[in-house]
């Protein structure tokens, strides 16, 4: 018989310190040890996050969830016309299978999703089933702007998704910053912004903003026609709200935001998993720093945020919207500086600054960012890469996983194997 919640160690059973405040985990030695420790060593984690396969409904959700109205993503009528017959998914429909290697050795330490390097292989079609393989990677020592000049700590980790045929879909190599809570709290970076208010001039711009967001759809866009140089529309999001990060959920799912005995089974598991937000004296899910004003300032940040997988679908959609039915996006990067408040404006810029033949496939290298509207770069310039079809040279050719990735794939265990044996 298991060991009742009550007499386990567990998350709302922790004793509150002597000097009457709750402990606050940080980073340490040991714990950094732990997370190299299990550097590459592919696993399959213990369970789903949200999804796994792509549905009419799940993809439509999604979509919905970032404000993505491509009918491509939606309307299976339209979708049939097109060359895959069928509705698809956006690559960054990929967070709702898995998104990130849960703690990765440092449990309760407070982490930062702070962006990635994306690469897709094959289309997301509906009805595909998916599994995943996680492999840690490494842990970097800096000193950070958010903890005032003390150490931050970045995770770099692979999350590989495999479709039912047994093609890698898409990879991201994604990158993790983590920090002391009492460290990131006390340096105050991101305190004191004050909420912007927009006036009926500013929405009338907002709204021209958005009816102006450029969608491709069916007329494809030819490699021939791309020219270095050439600018993309811009694209806004926002002012950001809790709606949208509630319609961001609903689409991309959570594995924090679990309800009554399954919450509690889950805290079992993870005793340091939990935040204490001095303002309001309670403990709960580190996650709700996305809605609650309070559970962002005791991680040092004055509002509620966006996530950032959320953020990256934006960045996703911007290329989707840009290169068309036809096009593919190959490989994505993007690197979240500037926190996105409640009351924040997103604008993506970006500019063609190469195209090339790349084994058949013909490329645009195309440097995208994204502004707040104080001017802040929120996403500095970063390159990603775009497939598109050729008058000349025909459709688009998908390009293939390197080599070195498909053998760690086919080595993956189940994760409690490898704990077993003492190698995680």
């Amino acid at each position: 018989m298991a060991t009742r919640m009550s007499q386990r160690e567990h998350a709302r059973l922790l004793n509150i310190g002597d000097n009457g405040k709750e402990p606050i985990e940080e980073v340490t030695p040991e714990k950094l040890e732990r997370a190299r420790s299990r550097a590459n060593k592919p696993f399959y984690p213990r369970g789903i996050y949200f999804n796994t396969q792509a549905t009419k409904d799940g993809v439509r959700h999604f979509v919905d969830g970032i404000g993505d109205l491509n009918p491509l993503f939606r309307d299976e009528e339209y979708a049939k016309k097109s060359k895959y017959g069928s509705i698809i998914a956006p690559g960054s429909y990929l967070y709702t299978i898995y998104w990130t290697i849960v703690a990765a050795g440092m449990p309760g330490v407070h982490g930062w999703y702070s962006g990635g390097d994306w690469e897709w292989y094959r289309p997301i079609y509906v009805g595909d089933e998916f599994k995943t393989v996680c492999i840690i990677r490494d842990t970097v020592e800096k000193k950070g702007r958010m903890t005032g000049g003390s150490s931050i700590y970045i995770s770099y980790n692979d999350v590989i998704r495999i479709n039912q045929r047994g093609e890698i879909v898409g990879k991201d190599h994604y990158h993790t910053v983590r920090a002391g809570r009492k460290e990131a709290n006390s340096a105050g970076k991101e305190r004191n912004l004050e909420k912007p208010t927009y006036t009926t001039d500013d929405w009338k711009k907002i709204l021209d903003a958005y009816d102006d967001e450029e969608l491709r759809g069916a007329e494809p866009r030819w490699w021939e026609d791309v020219q270095v140089g050439d600018q993309m529309r811009p694209m806004i999001k926002g002012p950001l709200s809790v709606r949208d990060e509630i319609a961001w959920l609903m689409g991309g799912g959570t594995i924090f935001m679990l309800a009554h005995k399954i919450q509690y089974l889950w805290e079992a598991r993870h005793p340091r998993g939990l935040e204490y937000v001095p303002e309001t004296g309670e403990r709960d899910v580190p996650e709700l720093v996305h809605v609650f004003d309070e559970f962002a300032r005791a991680i040092g940040v004055e509002r509620a945020y966006d996530y950032g997988s959320q953020r990256m679908s934006w960045l996703c959609q911007y290329f989707t919207n840009w290169m068309g039915d036809d096009g593919f996006l190959w490989k994505m990067s993007g690197d979240l500086r500037a926190f996105n408040q409640i009351g924040d404006i997103t604008t993506f810029e970006g500019k063609v600054v190469d195209k090339y033949i790349d084994q058949g496939k013909c490329c645009v290298d195309i440097e995208a960012w994204a502004k707040n509207q104080r001017g802040a770069v929120s996403m500095p310039p970063l390159r990603s890469t775009v497939i598109l079809p050729s008058r000349e040279h025909g459709p688009v050719v998908y390009p293939n996983p390197p080599i070195e990735l498909v053998k760690e794939v086919s080595q993956a265990r189940p994760l409690d194997e490898l704990i077993a044996e003492g190698l995680i």
